[in-house]
C-alpha cells in the first residue's frame, strides 16, 4: 500500500456564527514544507495547526488555505487603516498607469483579507476543538486522494519490477553460453598468438577458471533478486511513509545492474542490462512521488 505525496483535501463546516472552509494541496517534496494562510482569528493557534498538519501529512510540499465567513448578527468591527492605505495607494497607481476606472476601488479593497476585522473577536476553546475536527476532516480527504494516487504508482512500479525480473531471468539463461564463449575466445586468441603447441593446456585451464570467476555475475543477480523481494515486502507494509526506503532500495538495484553490465562482456547480456536500466529509471521517477 502506497501513499502519494500529491493530493487535494477540502472540508467546510459551520461553527456558531462562522463558516470555516479549509483547503489543502500537496505536492512531492523531500521534507515537510508548509505554506499556510490563516485568518486573524486563528493566528494564536498557528503553531497548533502547523503541528497537526506536520504529524498527519509527514512529507510533501503542502499549501493550507483557511477562510472564515461570518453569519448571523453583525458585530463591532475595526478597519486596518494602515493596510487599507497601502493597498489603495498601490492600486490607484496601477489604475492610473492603465487608465482604468477607479470608482469601485475602495469597495473592492475593503473586501480584501485582514482589512475589516471584528474588534472583539476571539476563538474560544470550544470553537477551537470543533475547528480541529474540520481540519482533520480536510486531512482525511487529502489522504484519500493520496491513497488513490498511490495505488496507480504501485501498479506502475510493480510492472517495472516485473520487467526487471524478466530481463534478469534472461541473463540467467544466457550465462552458461557466455562462459563457454569467453573460454573459446580466449583459447582461440592464445592459439593465434603463440600456437597451439606452445602453451600449457592445464595452466590455461586454471587461468580461465580464475578469470571466469572474476567476471561471474551470479552473485549480482542473486542480490538483485533479494532486493526485488524486499521491495515488494515494503510495498505491502501498512506504514504510510516508505518513499525514502524504496528510493534507497532502487539505488541498490542500480548498483547490482551496473556491476552486471561492467562484468558482462556479452552483447546479449548488455542489451538486457540496458533494458533493466530503462525500467529502473522509470521506477525512480515514480518513487519521487511516494510519501
Amino acid at each position: 500500500m502506497l501513499y502519494s505525496m500529491t493530493g487535494y483535501g477540502r472540508a467546510e463546516q459551520t461553527i456558531g456564527d462562522k463558516v470555516f472552509l479549509i483547503e489543502l494541496r500537496s505536492l512531492n517534496g523531500k521534507q515537510f514544507d508548509l505554506r499556510i494562510q490563516l485568518p486573524a482569528l486563528l493566528k494564536p493557534y498557528e503553531f497548533d495547526v502547523r503541528t497537526i498538519l506536520n504529524e498527519a501529512l509527514e512529507r510533501g510540499s503542502v499549501e493550507c488555505f483557511i477562510t472564515i465567513k461570518q453569519n448571523g448578527i453583525a458585530k463591532p468591527v475595526s478597519i486596518n487603516t494602515d493596510l487599507l492605505k497601502a493597498y489603495y495607494t498601490s492600486v490607484v497607481q496601477i489604475a492610473d498607469e492603465l487608465n482604468a476606472d477607479k470608482q469601485q476601488l475602495l469597495a473592492t479593497i475593503l473586501r480584501l483579507p485582514e482589512i475589516v476585522m471584528s474588534s472583539t473577536e476571539v476563538l474560544d476553546e470550544a470553537d477551537w476543538i470543533r475547528f480541529k475536527e474540520v481540519l482533520l476532516a480536510a486531512i482525511t480527504d487529502l489522504n484519500v486522494h493520496r491513497l488513490d494516487e498511490g495505488k496507480s504508482i504501485e501498479t506502475d512500479m510493480l510492472l517495472r519490477l516485473s520487467n526487471i525480473e524478466k530481463h534478469s531471468a534472461t541473463i540467467v539463461t544466457l550465462e552458461p553460453n557466455r562462459r563457454q564463449k569467453t573460454k573459446d575466445n580466449l583459447t582461440k586468441l592464445l592459439e593465434e598468438r603463440v600456437g597451439k603447441e606452445n602453451y600449457d593446456a592445464n595452466r590455461l585451464e586454471q587461468e580461465l577458471i580464475y578469470y571466469i570467476e572474476k567476471i561471474d555475475i551470479s552473485e549480482e543477480q542473486v542480490r538483485l533478486k533479494n532486493h526485488i523481494s524486499y521491495f515488494k515486502t515494503v510495498l505491502e507494509e501498512k506504514d504510510k511513509s516508505k518513499g525514502k526506503r524504496l528510493s534507497f532500495l532502487l539505488q541498490e538495484f542500480g548498483r547490482e545492474i551496473n556491476t552486471t553490465g561492467s562484468k558482462a562482456y556479452d552483447s546479449e547480456i548488455q542489451k538486457c542490462v540496458v533494458l533493466m536500466k530503462d525500467e529502473l529509471e522509470k521506477a525512480k521517477e515514480q518513487v519521487l512521488n511516494v510519501l
